[in-house]
């Protein structure tokens, strides 16, 4: 009898706007070998793709070769699990429905698991990060979009049609400023990195107030942190609104699916108690009141891009076996 060999490796792949990250991961989360590229330089999808494939091919082949991978999980924004598609993407330069999934399945001959990218993360936070043990907690994106995923009994909930948890395009002020997906005062257009600027442009313009953000060229949140970090005014205020509606948003959700706790990943929070204290506020300001106090509001304690792949690695392992090379 022939024996069976298993195998204990996938592939994960986490792309973002920015950059795509791909790594050989094992069975246990150790990450065997990683790379990256930039997204932005592949706008036409096919040419993407085949950059991916020859890229993943590649570091299969220098660490292991086919036979030990046992599948690919891929991290994408606006993916939905169910059908394998990138679905009307408002921030990521390919439109319409990308069938991903199956475009690499179809060129490298394995198994490919998609989801979104908040879903993997959950993933990851789940197996190797801040909510591991918890059963029931949400994960929240913020970057350049945003975006949730829940757990709910120990498990993913994807909805109906794998369209659950999409918290920044629910409606926090109405009539409000006008969001890439379609509709009017998103959470996103106020919490995201796109809506942070713009309440700093306000800002600006409202006043002659002095600030260190005026006359930058590339403001970024990340600078915005570091001027609240010396003390400006101005920029101290744009998060304290930001944390406001973040903190609003929040409460709407705990009050409706009482999770554990919400686990803030991305570059936005890492500006730490300039964003967190007026979110917190504002949580137990307007959450339910027989959970206030009771729900934590935690920043991830993982490396975004570590996290990432090892949140698609995870995903990685759900899909069933399939390989041309067998």
């Amino acid at each position: 009898m022939e024996e069976m060999k298993i195998k204990t490796r996938v592939v994960g792949v986490d792309v973002s706007l920015d950059a795509t990250t791909y790594a050989i991961v094992d069975i246990r989360g150790n990450i065997i070998a990683r790379d990256h590229f930039c997204t932005r330089d592949y706008p036409n999808i096919n040419e993407y793709v085949s950059q991916l494939c020859d890229r993943i091919i590649e570091l299969v082949d220098n660490n292991g070769g086919y036979e030990t991978i046992h599948a690919v999980g891929i991290s994408a924004p606006s993916s939905n699990v169910l059908t394998g598609c990138i679905e009307n993407s408002p921030n990521m330069p390919w439109k319409g429905v990308i069938p991903l999934a199956a475009m690499l399945r179809d060129r490298i001959g394995l198994a490919v698991a998609l989801a979104n990218n908040s879903q993997c993360i959950a993933l990851g936070e789940q197996a190797f990060g801040s909510a591991h043990g918890m059963t029931n907690f949400v994960v929240i994106t913020l970057g350049h979009g945003m975006g949730s995923a829940l757990f709910t009994n120990g498990r993913l909930h994807y909805g109906a049609l794998g369209f659950a948890g999409e918290i920044g395009h629910t409606c926090i002020v109405p009539e409000g400023r006008e969001c890439g997906c379609g509709h009017q005062g998103c959470l996103e257009t106020y919490c995201a990195e796109k809506g942070i600027l713009r309440t700093a442009r306000e800002l600006m313009e409202s006043s002659n107030e002095p600030s260190l953000m005026r006359g930058v060229e590339e403001l970024t949140p990340k600078l915005i942190s570091e001027m609240c970090n010396q003390g400006d005014a101005m920029a101290i205020e744009v998060f304290r609104r930001t944390g406001e509606m973040l903190g609003r948003g929040l409460a709407k959700y705990a009050t409706l699916i009482n999770p554990q706790a919400f686990i803030l990943t991305g570059g936005i929070p890492r500006s730490g108690k300039w964003l967190m204290v007026p979110a917190q506020e504002a949580f137990e300001q307007h959450v339910f009141g027989n959970i206030k106090g009771r729900t934590k509001l935690l920043v991830s304690i993982l490396d975004d891009r570590e996290r990432d792949v090892l949140g698609a690695s995870v995903l990685a392992w759900t899909v069933e076996e399939y390989s041309l090379f067998k």
